[in-house]
């Protein structure tokens, strides 16, 4: 059966998630996904068979401890093989945030007095505010800038930038604000002709569809597994060859242990092993709209990335169209979802309207949403938009329906607009 004839079963979907049977969370339309997703059963299952029968240190010899060790290291395993990189590739941390400050204290040996490393204002701060940390260290920083109009990254003026001198480019496959996919293939090219590493922030991109990591030729690659389905912890990708070289950020016994030594103090262990049942949860997705194929992960989640895409593009849009018909509000990013080119992560304001009073209405209607600068002010302020109000964001993901959007939509016509 070919891609076209299947859609994503979201009835399906959704009977996977326990937040939608909870008597406390189900009561709302959630569109805080940018923030923090649900979790599927298979990852609570996994979390409380750690701590009711593996809580012990791990890889000693007795059978409890010897399974979490396990546990934890296909975990590990299975999301390399989920994002095509090698086992040896990933570290699991506390949060992007971390890991990115753990990568910039270990990159920064190999730079020299004068070296330069590219930022932009469009990303979220935790693949900004690290980088530049290193201008104390002698690295001269360029901002790659946005376009003030659209809010857009335009590679023209990357190449303005960028020179031999360049040694890192640190730049986000998907603004948490701005929603765009950006062409990160093109900008990994580019950069790579100048001899610079890429650092790739995919927070806002992953949970509408892992990456290829290997196929993006991308150096280094990071976002939240809490807001793809998991609890909260981070992954960093970093190709092996470059790992090789960082300096040990670890205990001095783990010298030359890659990954272990981007990894001080290691990973949360029943948080790791729950990871399993992200795993679980895309083989029950693949299982249920696709034969059961001889095929590896990686092309399973690819089938059920594109699954996932039409499905977003499809409520998503719904939402955009309806944007489209009120002067009042002043959308960021682009007006429609097509062929790829942005999330579901909607964030606007509203004319006549401050956005910590939108935030309320939309709460009052049963909407799971807020306002803020969500660590993007950089971003805000270049599109300047009042850092401290900030916008609204409300960001989907596959298991938001139909009906959530008519739900929001009403609460828009009935209590916002009938308020300006």
């Amino acid at each position: 059966m070919s891609i076209t004839n299947i859609t994503l079963d979201i009835d399906f979907v959704r009977s996977q998630f326990p937040a939608f049977e909870d008597p406390m969370s189900s009561k709302w339309s959630f569109f805080e996904n940018a923030g923090g997703s649900y979790v599927p059963k298979n990852v609570i299952d996994h979390l409380n068979f750690f701590m009711t029968s593996t809580k012990v240190q791990p890889y000693a010899e007795y059978d409890t401890s010897k399974l979490a060790g396990n546990n934890m290291d296909k975990a590990t395993k299975l999301f390399a093989e989920m994002i095509n990189a090698e086992e040896n590739e990933i570290i699991i941390g506390a949060s992007t945030t971390m890991n990115m400050y753990v990568l910039s204290n270990a990159l920064k040996f190999l730079l020299n007095p004068g070296d330069e490393i590219i930022v932009t204002n469009q990303d979220h701060e935790a693949n900004i505010g690290a980088w530049r940390k290193l201008k104390n260290y002698g690295a001269v920083i360029k901002e790659w800038k946005l376009n003030p109009l659209n809010g857009e990254l335009e590679i023209e003026k990357l190449k303005q930038l960028i020179s031999t001198k360049t040694k890192i480019l640190a730049v986000t496959h998907c603004s948490n604000i701005v929603g765009t996919f950006n062409e990160m293939k093109k900008i990994v090219k580019l950069a790579h002709q100048h001899g610079t590493y890429v650092v790739a922030d995919g927070v806002s991109y992953a949970p509408h569809g892992f990456p290829d990591v290997k196929d993006l030729d991308v150096d280094f690659y990071a976002f939240s597994l809490y807001k793809t389905f998991g609890p909260h912890l981070a992954l960093l990708y970093g190709k092996k060859e470059i790992l090789n070289v960082l300096p040990n950020q670890n205990h001095e016994f783990l010298e030359n242990q890659v990954p272990y030594t981007l990894n001080p103090g290691g990973s949360n262990h029943e948080e790791l092993a729950c990871l399993i049942g992200i795993s679980e949860y895309f083989d029950n997705l693949y299982i249920h709209h696709f034969n059961k194929e001889n095929i590896s992960k990686l092309e399973k989640i690819k089938k059920i990335n594109n699954l996932i895409t039409e499905h977003e593009e499809k409520i998503a849009n719904k939402l955009l169209d309806f944007f489209e018909t009120k002067k009042e509000i002043n959308l960021i990013g682009q007006k429609k979802i097509s062929n790829k080119n942005r999330a579901p992560t909607i964030s606007f304001t509203i004319e006549g309207m401050t956005s910590k009073k939108v935030s309320e209405l939309l709460v009052k209607g049963g909407i799971a949403t807020r306002n803020d600068n969500f660590y993007a002010w950089r971003c805000l302020k270049a599109l300047g938009i009042d850092t401290d109000d900030g916008v609204i964001r409300l960001s989907m993901v596959h298991y938001n329906n139909l009906d959530d959007v008519n739900r929001l939509i009403r609460i828009f016509e009935n209590n916002i607009f009938n308020n300006l």
